[in-house]
């Protein structure tokens, strides 16, 4: 680990870590952001004036966009460009002081400016190298552009979501891109270990498509349950062979008012308790609903059943009653009801930061919660925030040579 790191977290799960961060857009940036959250340093790179594509992604040039600020808290920002002779005599300084080094830019981009795996390598030999592409580099489509509703139709994640006789539909959460991120996290926490024993860097490189394949591992026990490529099934189990397992309308009318209901196929206690609860107690012995089985071969009635009790209560009440009474069960929470949940906000689910020019804002925070690892939530930096710090005093510029950069436009 890099003793001079300017982290001030010292008692953090990765003090002392320093990571080059060439990511853009959401699958790289929730990686690094993910491991600013334990503490890293993590050095974002970014070209001058304009910053990384996401920065400016939906409010237009000099203005940081929400979904920047939502993807690159806690981390530092340094203004580079790399395609001049200079940037580059930057970047070798700063991989020559950091633990990982990472980049999602498109296939080809990273090589041709002179920092391939083998080259950052050569400079640094016990550094983290890691790559989050579309597709694997050594596959069909390795030179094929991604982006998370790519990845989703790649692995497997649109054809098992939707109706069963509807279309294909992209589900709501970016799978494809955060997913490919915490598994390349996962990997260079794994790498960083390692590092202890070998005392040599590694290679870590995650392919989208693989992320949204294995977060569909269920779909591939149902595939050799049914000897057919596993298929769409609404809101019903995908596997389980259960109901009910859908969502209910509930009180209110709103496009949210609904409550998901799921019993398990392990016995019946929890399909009786809900019966009893419902005031359905006559049902208890009808052969139609006597197995997990029956009941999803009679989905529709159970439907029918549990709809009719479902819409005298708003969606927090059918939770709760059937929460209480030991049968799974979620109201639909929509993103403004959860981000204003005070529970949420007290767990540190989500939180509020001060940014210096949007102000207060409100974003979901670090979810891994560790005992021995606190860091406060930061917002995202401005463009080119730690010139200073890190050319400065991390890689020893006089502020001469600073100016003159800067005037150059390399930083």
């Amino acid at each position: 680990m890099n003793q001079d790191s300017t982290s001030k977290q010292s008692d953090t799960a990765l003090a002392g870590v320093r990571v080059v961060d060439l990511t853009q857009f959401e699958a790289g940036t929730s990686c690094t952001e993910t491991l600013a959250w334990m503490g890293a340093e993590v050095i974002k790179v970014e070209p001058p004036v304009r910053g990384e594509q996401g920065r400016n992604a939906h409010d237009g040039p000099g203005v940081d966009s929400t979904y920047f600020m939502l993807l690159n808290a806690n981390k530092r920002s340094v203004t580079c460009n790399l395609k001049s002779e200079e940037g580059r005599r930057l970047m070798v300084g700063m991989i020559e002081k950091a633990d990982v080094f990472i980049e999602n830019f498109a296939p080809g981009v990273i090589e041709r400016l002179g920092f391939s795996y083998e080259q950052v390598m050569a400079i640094n030999p016990r550094i983290i190298y890691a790559q989050i592409k579309g597709f694997a580099p050594d596959g069909p489509f390795a030179n094929y552009l991604s982006f998370d509703p790519i990845a989703q139709a790649a692995g497997g994640g649109l054809s098992i979501t939707g109706e069963p006789d509807g279309r294909p539909l992209k589900p709501g959460l970016n799978v494809g891109d955060s997913g490919a991120g915490l598994h390349c996290a996962i990997g260079i926490l794994g790498a960083l270990f390692q590092r202890y024993k070998s005392n040599k860097g590694q290679r870590i490189e995650i392919s989208m498509q693989d992320a949204v394949i294995n977060f569909g591992r269920i779909a591939y026990a149902a595939q050799a349950l049914f000897n057919q490529p596993a298929p769409r099934t609404g809101n019903q189990s995908i596997i389980a062979g259960t109901s009910p397992s859908e969502v209910y309308p509930c009180k209110g009318g709103g496009p949210n008012d609904y409550c998901y209901v799921y019993t398990t196929r392990a016995g019946n206690h929890q399909w009786e308790s809900c019966l009893k609860i419902i005031g359905r107690s006559d049902l208890l012995e009808d052969e139609r609903f006597s197995t997990p089985r029956k009941r999803q071969d009679n989905y529709k009635l159970v439907d029918e059943i549990l709809s009719a009790w479902t819409i005298n209560y708003n969606k927090r009440e059918v939770m709760r009653i059937l929460g209480d009474a030991g049968v799974p069960a979620s109201a639909v929470f929509d993103t403004m009801e959860l981000s204003s949940d005070p529970d949420l906000r007290k767990r540190g689910t989500f939180v509020s930061v001060t940014h210096p020019v949007k102000g207060e804002f409100v974003m979901p925070g670090f979810m891994v919660k560790m005992s021995g690892s606190n860091v406060p939530i930061k917002h995202a930096p401005l463009l080119g925030a730690d010139n200073q710090a890190i050319y400065g005093d991390l890689l020893g510029l006089s502020e001469k040579e600073l100016n003159e950069l800067k005037e150059k436009k390399v930083i």
